[in-house]
């Protein structure tokens, strides 16, 4: 039986600070008087909250002033440069890390050029990244609030577990206990699109949206669902695997262990494989293993005979994806983001085409703002989500 919620003095202290602290963050300068009257909140309550965050350092006083019925007010900002977070991302073939500022400015980044195919020793790489990163001279004097982690499949947020990830080999992966212990700082572990989400709301094409998706489309296929300005992580962490779609009745009746149906067509990994699979009896067999997403595009650009029919039934295949999600959601934004689309931008137009018109209402579909560091901010915004204790609150209506 679910138990009605209610909302404590404490709670509701912490709700009021979220959005002092976030109208601050967008904001900025600001006065504490004009704070009260945007948030239609008592400007006591107001001066309390920040007290608070400038005691924390979250928040700084400007030298200049505001004068008003005679009266000076001193403007406020966010105090956003003296505190970094370690962002990871593990979502591709390789590890990237970088070391940001809560204003979304990247201080130093670190491409890991390798990946193991065993867990363990793909733990002892993403530990030397986070030394490095740590060591870097450019957190001198700054304040590290914690490590945000963005592994790729399903993940348990609130425990820090990677309940499995292919590409990285693990399965039921205590991340948050074993970086906590080694590095004594606050880690949150999360899977990479969602953190991918996370950051263009904040930082990227998301901004100022209440309702939208990022679809990633690289080595598989998977969706960030922002809600209500929240992350939509459904029953067990596992929305957003959009690649598990059926994009036809063919793909009944089978099972979809580690690779999804619509992955399997509209991927990377699924056009390489279709790509191999024409070119069979043309190239050596090495020739074939060799070959890249950048030369496909090559060829399809060229207009190779081959190339071509792979291109369309791609784009067939991602938009039925996006359509599906349109429907089941309807937001008011659908970002694209990953290599395929990072490698192909061209692509974009020819998927809107596919898709206006087979859903009642056709959001804006844009290319991701942040590319490849889309994981990294999201794991700023999610480090500072959870130690300044963030509230989303919705109002039934």
């Amino acid at each position: 039986m679910t138990e009605s919620l209610t909302i404590t003095a404490t709670e509701m202290r912490s709700i009021n600070r979220t959005a002092v602290l976030d109208l601050l963050r967008r904001e900025s300068p600001i006065s504490r008087a004009l704070i009260a009257r945007r948030l239609n909140v008592s400007l006591p309550t107001v001066m309390r909250i920040v007290d608070e965050l400038l005691k924390e350092g979250l928040v700084q006083p400007l030298s200049d002033t505001q004068w008003s019925g005679g009266r000076r007010r001193t403007l406020l900002e966010f105090n956003s440069e003296e505190h970094v977070v370690i962002g990871i991302d593990l979502s591709g073939t390789h590890m990237f890390g970088a070391i940001a500022d809560f204003g979304g400015n990247i201080l130093e980044e670190v491409d890991f050029g390798h990946r193991s195919r065993e867990g363990e020793e793909n733990y002892s790489f993403l530990v030397e990244l986070i030394e490095q990163l740590l060591a870097s001279p450019k957190t001198a004097g700054k304040k590290v609030w914690g490590i945000g982690v963005g592994a790729a499949g399903v993940t348990l947020h609130k425990e820090g577990m990677v309940v499995w990830s292919h590409s990285l080999n693990w399965r039921d992966y205590p991340l948050r206990e074993k970086l906590s212990v080694r590095f004594g700082l606050p880690v949150m572990v999360d899977n990479d699109v969602n953190l991918a989400a996370l950051g263009e709301l904040w930082y990227g094409a998301g901004q100022n949206m209440h309702d939208m998706v990022l679809l990633v489309v690289g080595t598989g296929i998977g969706a960030g669902i922002i809600i209500n300005g929240a992350l939509y992580r459904g029953a067990h962490e596992a929305s957003g695997e959009v690649g598990y779609l059926l994009p036809g009745r063919e793909f009944l009746s089978k099972r979809y262990e580690n690779f999804g149906a619509l992955e399997s067509q509209a991927s990377v990994t699924g056009i390489i494989a279709r790509a191999r699979y024409a070119l069979q009896g043309t190239r050596s067999a090495s020739a074939l293993e060799e070959l890249t997403l950048e030369d496909f595009f090559k060829a399809a650009r060229g207009g190779e005979g081959w190339a071509k029919p792979i291109l369309e039934e791609t784009l067939d295949y991602l938009a039925m994806g996006i359509s599906s999600v349109i429907a089941y959601f309807d937001p008011e934004l659908i970002i694209l983001g990953g290599d395929l689309i990072r490698s192909a931008d061209w692509l974009l137009e020819p998927v809107i085409q596919r898709v206006v018109g087979t859903v009642p209402y056709c959001p804006r579909i844009v290319s991701s703002g942040l590319g490849s560091r889309a994981v990294v901010m999201g794991a700023v915004t999610h480090v500072l989500h959870n130690s300044a204790d963030f509230y989303t609150v919705t109002k039934l209506s």
